[in-house]
């Protein structure tokens, strides 16, 4: 089918060209003459066989014959001279109306051979009409009220001649309360306006007669007048006003009768009659508009009594008035401008020539894509077609020659946006309506490789469970790429970077298929608690693309590892059966304190105390936090000398994981004073009383006497006592021990429960134990942190001495405590 077409086509436009050189064979010359109008009849318009080189025997060889396009025939030839001549007398106007060009076509014929020859005669205008208005008597009623500066529309007056013999301007007789304003409108055309300048007073002067004169440019000068009377009216005191002082519309020339043409829309500020309006045409509308318009007296809508012939007239201006209904009626004024709008029957084509099948998404601004041509069997304007894209489209159109043109690229292109283009050309001529018609160009964009892969996130998180099965999956990562065809493929792989100065792919592996990551190992949160790992999506382009992300493992913690015991250590368990208190221990006497500690991590890690098992459980609590072992109750004489306590250590992790100690205790006999109390009676003063020179004396020998016994008796105690682990004195042992840190040193950190504590312990097991504990609040901003040192057999109930560490948020406290010896 679309063969048979361009078939046609090709033959149409073959018979055309065969007309075109047919008619340029036989016109091939133009000549034109300008006469005026109104000439008489016989009037010479032009040597015609001369200017068309024909001598006076070719006048009646060759029929030499005149005929008018326009219908009527207003010229002949003369045989005998071969001069045009004027057979009738024209009248422009009733010709030509008021067109500002008025020719007259004429066909020339001679024979053998058959020439055929156009003649133009241009009908010039001259001022034979004068100015005239409709009505030489206007009356007009103003109320006295008007506000100065009001502009009353007056009527137009009408000229037939045109051109500078056409209307030229409006004259006023004079008057102190108006003035004339001439308003300018579309064509040239010049509205006459009187304006109030002076506010009216119907008591002094009812009425005023005035004179509107109108004038010509030609020369001489034609004038036209009307007599124009205004009423000064009384009370009512507001003019309707109209929305618009002027509307334009445009309606078809095939609009049907009856067919809603436009509303106009005034207003009355007026209350009751004063502000109801009635619309009505103008008291100086034509009778030509008068039989086509008619409109509504209570809405203003102006509809079509008949149908509109463009040929006719093109335009129409019809005056609207709006007048109110009070004493006196006042009345606003419009005007309404109709535009005849001609009838375009013949839709534009667009016939594609040629087009590409795909271009490239990097292809350069200018890339023709398809060629195209466009026709359009209307003539002149209707003919005049242009094409237009959908905005927004990267495309555009480059005309070639004579109504052809070339699709081409205007803005880079992006397959992954839109991988196709079906572009839909709109060819509009300039009719009235205009017609259209489309044509859809499909134009397939082919990939480039100008996209990286990227991942679904840039960054993962991956938390493990320790001592997993080794080959498991750890994460899987997905990369998507906007390109396709080989552009999108994309393969996964892990960039090398090291964990604990060894490669991370001895930890795990990537299937490059598929970004699935597998462990290679089973992995210990103990030794290992996070590590990253690069992972690389690369595509299969030319050049290849990549992009990176990272993958964060975190090691979760298994309850794996049971709590262990540092104090009492293993090796040295058997010492703890020689565990001494004395008998005379109150209830909460602190025993000893067990530590443990547990390699996990959390809740895991949060360890508790229980006393599984005693020889007397009356006898000796263990707190469940701290692991210190007192008693419950006073040691009786019927309390068994040897006690052995089965302690059980468990964590909070799942499942639950625990160990177990053994504590032995020995209840030794004995007490010691505390020396405190020797200080505090060797502190007191004598009670004696006398003269107070008397008294004086003996005191002072009374307190020297008594320091030198105090300083006799703690040298001998700190020398009895040199053999033990601990003195109130500092001792060279004691020192050396502190010199000896690697000497059995123990450290617990606890961070978990209620009280959050650092503890160190130090010294041989079966000799006195040395402790140094920080216990931290967990409620207070800041911490009390205290270090407690063993003391000598003496039990000392108060603090010896307190140390402040001048520490911004912290206080050191130093306290003895009493141990027991055997």
């Amino acid at each position: 089918m679309t063969k048979t077409m361009d078939y046609r086509d090709w033959g149409w436009m073959a018979l055309r060209w065969h007309y075109f050189f047919l008619l340029w064979s036989l016109a091939n010359a133009q000549t034109r003459y300008s006469i005026p109008e109104e000439l008489e009849n016989g009037s010479l318009v032009g040597s015609l066989a001369k200017d068309l080189g024909l001598g006076l025997s070719d006048i009646f060889e060759r029929k030499l014959r005149v005929a008018s396009e326009a219908g009527e025939q207003y010229f002949s030839v003369d045989a005998g001279k071969g001069e045009l001549l004027l057979n009738d007398r024209i009248d422009r106007e009733a010709l030509c109306g008021q067109s500002a060009s008025c020719v007259l076509p004429l066909q020339v014929v001679v024979e053998n051979p058959l020439q055929l020859h156009r003649i133009e005669v241009e009908i010039k205008d001259v001022n034979d009409n004068a100015p005239t208005f409709l009505k030489t008597d206007h009356v007009i009623e103003i109320a006295e009220s008007t506000v100065v500066g009001v502009r009353f529309p007056l009527e137009m007056a009408e000229d037939p001649d045109v051109g500078s013999n056409g209307l030229k301007t409006y004259s006023l007789s004079k008057d102190e309360c108006f003035s004339l304003k001439v308003k300018e409108i579309e064509n040239g055309r010049k509205i006459p306006e009187l304006v109030l300048n002076k506010s009216l007073d119907r008591e002094k002067r009812a009425s005023h007669n005035l004179v509107l004169t109108a004038m010509d440019g030609g020369n001489p000068v034609r004038t036209g007048t009307s007599k124009i009377t205004i009423n000064v009216l009384d009370i009512n005191d507001n003019v309707p006003q109209f929305e618009n002082g002027f509307y334009k519309v445009a309606v078809k020339e095939n609009s049907e009768n009856g067919s809603f043409v436009i509303t106009t829309k005034a207003t009355d500020v007026d209350e009751g009659p004063n502000g109801e309006i009635e619309y009505s045409l103008g008291v100086h509308t034509p009778p030509a508009v008068l039989s086509l318009f008619h409109i509504d007296v209570v809405t203003g809508d102006v509809y079509l009594k008949q149908q509109l012939d463009h040929e006719m007239q093109a335009s129409y201006r019809i005056d609207i008035s709006a007048r109110d209904k009070g004493l006196p009626k006042m009345e606003g004024h419009c005007t309404v401008q109709v535009d005849v709008l001609d009838i375009n029957d013949n839709a534009p084509e667009i016939i594609l020539t040629s087009k590409s099948t795909s271009v490239p998404e990097d292809s350069r601004s200018g890339t023709v894509v398809a060629l195209l041509s466009v026709r359009d069997l209307d003539s002149g304007e209707n003919a005049r077609v242009t094409l237009q894209l959908p905005k927004g489209s990267p495309f555009t159109l480059k005309p070639s020659f004579s109504n052809n043109y070339a699709l081409v690229t205007n803005n880079p292109l992006d397959r992954e946006k839109y991988p196709e283009f079906k572009i839909e050309i709109t060819a509009t001529d300039s009719g009235s309506p205009p017609l259209s018609s489309k044509k859809t160009v499909v134009v397939s964009i082919t990939d480039v490789n100008d996209n990286a892969p990227v991942f679904s996130q840039p960054s993962y998180n991956v938390y493990l469970k320790e001592n997993g099965v080794p080959g498991s999956i750890l994460y899987s990562v997905s990369a998507s790429d906007l390109d396709s065809g080989e552009n999108a493929k994309i393969s996964y792989s892990i960039l090398d970077s090291k964990v604990q100065d060894v490669s991370v792919s001895s930890y795990v592996y990537m299937n490059s298929d598929n970004g699935s990551i597998y462990s290679m190992h089973s992995f210990d949160y103990e030794k290992l608690k996070v590590f990253q790992i690069v992972v690389q999506a690369k595509d299969q382009g030319s050049p290849c693309l990549s992009s990176n992300a990272t993958v964060h493992v975190f090691i979760l913690d298994q309850n794996d590892n049971a709590p262990a015991v540092i104090y009492p250590s293993s090796a040295a368990l058997g010492s703890l059966s020689h565990q001494r208190m004395p008998r005379s221990a109150k209830a909460g006497h602190l025993v000893t304190k067990v530590t443990a500690v547990d390699a996990d991590s959390g809740h895991n890690a949060w360890i508790s105390y229980r006393l599984a098992e005693a020889t007397d459980t009356s006898l000796f609590t263990v707190n469940q936090y701290t692991g210190e072992v007192r008693t419950k109750r006073a040691v009786s004489e019927q309390d068994e000398s040897s006690q052995r306590l089965l302690i059980e250590i468990k964590d909070d992790g799942e499942p639950l994981q625990s160990a177990t100690t053994t504590v032995s205790i020995l209840l030794e006999d004995g007490l010691h004073e505390p020396m405190l109390e020797l200080r505090h009676k060797a502190s007191e003063p004598s009670k004696k009383t006398g003269r107070i020179t008397l008294y004086l004396i003996l005191s002072l020998a009374s307190v020297s006497v008594l320091s030198l016994v105090t300083f006799l008796i703690l040298a001998v105690k700190c020398i009895r006592s040199s053999r033990s682990s601990g003195s109130c004195c500092i001792r060279r042992s004691d020192c050396d021990d502190y010199k000896k840190p690697n000497r059995n040193l123990q450290i617990q950190l606890n961070t978990d429960g209620p009280i959050k504590y650092v503890e160190v312990l130090g010294g041989d097991m079966m000799s006195q134990s040395q402790s140094f504990r920080s216990c931290m609040s967990p409620m207070s901003e800041y911490s009390d942190f205290s270090l407690i040192k063993p003391s000598s057999t003496t039990d000392f109930k108060e603090v010896i001495s307190v140390l402040d560490a001048s520490l911004p948020d912290s206080t050191w406290t130093f306290e003895s405590q009493q141990v027991s010896r055997k």
